[in-house]
């Protein structure tokens, strides 16, 4: 049963847990309300997804013995109340996603013998305790426990230690440790830290790469308290958040001068942070171009990261793509790539130095208020040395969307930007992700577009931009213009890649051809 995003208001009637056989049951992205029966330990379902909804009260104990269960997400609802205990016995679940509710009390340590759990969830709760260190946590990161102020823990899971839970010690051993071995421990320690500020700090003046001071001109920047981010951010308050990355979280936040801003706060827990910040301080701070997001200020200290960013009320080309109460016409859409073409010449050929963004994705595609085009999210951008056209990277970018040559060798290029960009074309168009399920196997989006070119463009784009059959014929030109040359940035070879300046200059003449097309004013 697929009733994903149907619009569905209702309470979920008590006898759809009567159907003994049926196997997956898909309801999430709808309006359903009302609290869960807890007549479901009849079902034989292996999907359970009820994410997305208005679902309210403690989740049932029943859940916990429907044994064949293997995907369970109960995630963006309103549960609250203890993640039960009997959850324990679901020795098949592979996945379990229960973040973004009001769950409290701790995670049950009779999740540890879920031993096929891979995928587990809890963030943006109220939890407590303990975090459980046996069995499949192990494995878990500190994604899987995010913005839950009361747990403790493993500090590499963003936790901090919890009381009474190092390793007991007798009090004489406690005594010489901390007569004798911690205090030279301490010192040898301080004697470390000295050198290291010493020898970075003499590098940082002699190369000038980052200097958390002089990021930008002291006149544009201005830095940001710890104090003031946690005010403008209602204490980083769940309702304030707008999305969770790789590297941290992003608040809307309102400054004290009532100025709306996005506030990208990074967890230092997570492996590589410290390097996407500096990448994305090196790379924004000198650049200024009116498709590129703007850094209007920091906060750096030692335990906490963040960007102050201009705030983009549109959201994302992601949200605009595939969220069913969002549309962009074709004339739209094909503005904001000229947006981000014009973002990525820059970047590529306007520049003292070529950046390489490395993750250009509809996520990473920001909307104002007027519906300008805003590239974003510079973590893992590449600044190529003069006279280099490519660099090594051990950094993954997103699956999908980076070129050949970036996931097999990892070398980045302004021309593996290039690819993604066409990826990017041919995903805007078309309303298809690279990672689409019927994109299996020898399939791809592009071989998908390739294969409709010339005469069969109509039955892989995107059907809400020919519904209006008038004017059919131009519509229909201009959307096979843009595939030719999102193939052309798509080549294998990066050599056989146009460049941005030149698909820049392309997307122009196709949006001039399709104004005269269509008798319009430029």
């Amino acid at each position: 049963m697929d009733l994903f995003q149907q619009l569905l208001t209702s309470d979920i009637p008590s006898a759809l847990w009567s159907l003994k056989d049926i196997l997956e049951v898909n309801l999430s992205s709808n309006s359903l309300s009302g609290s869960l029966s807890s007549d479901l330990q009849n079902l034989n379902v292996r999907v359970l997804d009820l994410s997305k909804n208005q679902l309210s009260g403690n989740i049932p104990v029943t859940l916990g013995h429907i044994a064949t269960l293997e995907t369970l997400s109960l995630a963006d609802n309103k549960f609250d109340g203890p993640i039960p205990t009997t959850f324990g016995t679901l020795i098949s679940l592979v996945s379990l996603d229960l973040s973004n509710n009001s769950l409290s009390g701790e995670i049950p340590k009779s999740l540890e013998s879920l031993s096929y759990l891979k995928n587990f969830n809890v963030s943006l709760n109220r939890l407590e305790g303990e975090i459980p260190t046996k069995g499949p946590f192990r494995n878990f990161s500190a994604q899987s426990f995010l913005l839950n102020h009361a747990l403790c823990g493993s500090l590499k899971l963003g936790v901090p230690l919890c009381e009474g839970g190092t390793i007991k010690r007798s009090k004489t051993t406690t005594t010489l440790v901390l007569k004798y071995v911690l205090p030279l421990i301490l010192s040898i320690l301080l004697i470390v830290i000295v050198i290291i500020v010493f020898i970075r700090y003499r590098y940082r003046r002699k190369d000038s790469p980052i200097d958390e001071v002089d990021l930008l001109p002291l006149a544009e920047w201005r830095r940001t308290s710890y104090l003031e981010i946690q005010q403008a951010t209602d204490d980083f308050s769940e309702c304030n958040l707008l999305g969770i990355g790789s590297f941290g979280s992003v608040f809307k936040g309102i400054l004290s001068d009532g100025s709306n801003v996005a506030i990208k706060v990074f967890n230092l827990q997570v492996e590589r942070v410290l390097r996407s910040f500096d990448a994305e301080c090196e790379v924004l701070r000198n650049i200024r171009h009116r498709n590129i997001i703007k850094i209007l200020s920091n906060c750096s200290n030692i335990d906490f990261k963040a960007l102050i960013l201009e705030f983009m009320p549109n959201g994302s080309l992601e949200k605009w793509l595939y969220s069913h109460n969002y549309f962009l016409d074709l004339l739209q859409r094909l503005n904001i790539m000229i947006d981000v073409a014009s973002a990525l010449e820059y970047l590529h050929h306007s520049y003292s130095t070529s950046i390489v963004h490395c993750d250009l994705k509809p996520n990473n595609i920001l909307l104002d208020e007027d519906m300008v085009a805003h590239v974003s999210d510079f973590g893992i951008a590449k600044l190529l040395n003069d006279g280099d056209s490519k660099t090594r990277t051990t950094t993954l970018a997103t699956i999908g969307y980076m070129a050949p040559e970036y996931g097999s060798m990892g070398i980045a290029s302004i021309r593996g930007d290039v690819y993604s960009f066409g990826v990017l074309l041919m995903e805007t168009f078309i309303k298809k992700k690279p990672t689409d399920e019927m994109l299996a196997g020898e399939m791809s989006l592009k071989n998908l577009v390739e294969s409709s070119l010339p005469h069969a463009v109509t039955e892989v784009v995107d059907a809400n931009l020919l519904r209006d059959q008038n004017p059919f014929d131009a519509k229909v030109n201009c959307v096979l213009s843009i595939m030719d040359l999102a193939l052309n940035c798509s080549m294998e070879s990066l050599e056989q890649r146009i460049s941005m300046k030149d698909a820049l200059a392309k997307l122009k003449k196709i949006k001039l051809q399709f104004h005269k097309d269509v008798g319009a004013p430029n």
